[in-house]
């Protein structure tokens, strides 16, 4: 028996539209601005604003995807969608920050003179328009993997644009070539690190891991401890995406009828449900009926 329950995108397409368009606008005035002024940092964060548009795109057309309805061919739907693009748009931040390392090494090692005003005040519009969007998105961002995912290309820079700010500042009064590069590596290791996160995660649902928050060996403790049960075995618990857990096992109980197997059976669900928010649930009762009764079926 399984239990199943809906979990409607967050996240309207209209604001996922216009938050398309500030970042069109703000990669546009971003790599004039950074050409003109000699600003890497600019360029850099011009770059991870058009991936970001790149990102809303795949986030919106994963949404639409996740609500088309369940078919023959596809039984659980398209749930996964939204996962895939998650993957998408952390692997192509991945990128984007090696190539910004390569990048700022070569201003290390070659560094040229800098318009800073110019860039202050392309960086301080990227900063409004980036604030803007990362607005827009919080709220979805807080249940659902996809729009994370887009969430982090904002909210990254949006802190990139404050670097670029204090960059700005310093190059304009101290003249301090240097930061502007430095600025860029810090940025990208930001990028980097909140990138694996969205990664590993969105990466194990696809393997099927079980969630690491849930422990096998605590929900064969609990279910063994039901009156009436005397082993599971063969179990197998996995993620169809972030809000769906699956847990399946064979369940060898005390003989007695298919009828009287009802009240257990809800027993179990309410168990799993209360103690480790598992909503999909899927029980084979039998009477010693496996020679291996081994907690994973190997």
């Amino acid at each position: 028996m399984a239990h199943h329950h809906e979990h409607p995108a967050p996240t309207s397409g209209g604001r996922l539209l216009i938050t398309l368009m500030l970042n069109l606008i703000i990669t546009a005035a971003e790599i004039i601005g950074g050409l003109i002024s000699g600003s890497l940092s600019l360029i850099s964060d011009a770059l991870h604003n058009f991936s970001d548009g790149i990102a809303v795109v795949i986030s919106y057309i994963a949404i639409r995807l996740n609500q088309r309805a369940k078919s023959p061919q596809y039984t659980f739907g398209l749930k996964r969608a939204q996962i895939i693009a998650a993957i998408i748009n952390a692997g192509v931040l991945v990128v984007i920050s090696f190539y910004l390392f390569i990048e700022s090494y070569q201003r290390f090692v070659s560094p040229e003179p800098i318009e800073a005003k110019l860039m202050i005040i392309v960086a301080v519009i990227g900063l409004l328009a980036n604030t803007l969007g990362t607005l827009l998105l919080r709220a979805g961002a807080k249940d659902n993997m996809n729009i994370r995912s887009a969430y982090l290309h904002l909210l990254s820079d949006a802190v990139s644009s404050v670097g670029v700010i204090l960059g700005g500042i310093a190059i304009y009064f101290w003249n301090v070539y240097w930061v502007d590069p430095l600025l860029t590596a810090l940025i990208s290791l930001y990028i980097l690190r909140e990138s694996y996160h969205i990664l590993k995660e969105a990466t194990n649902i696809v393997l099927m891991a079980s969630p690491e928050n849930i422990s096998i060996e605590e929900i064969s403790e609990k279910l063994n401890s039901i009156d009436g049960i005397n082993n599971i075995h063969h179990v197998h618990l996995w993620q169809m995406d972030e809000h769906d857990i699956h847990f399946e096992a064979h369940v060898d109980i005390v003989d007695r009828k298919v009828s009287e197997t009802t009240s257990l059976l809800k027993e179990i669900e309410e168990l799993l449900h209360e103690a480790f928010e598992i909503n999909h649930i899927t029980i084979q009762f039998e009477c010693d009926a496996c020679d291996v009764k081994d907690l994973l079926h190997k």
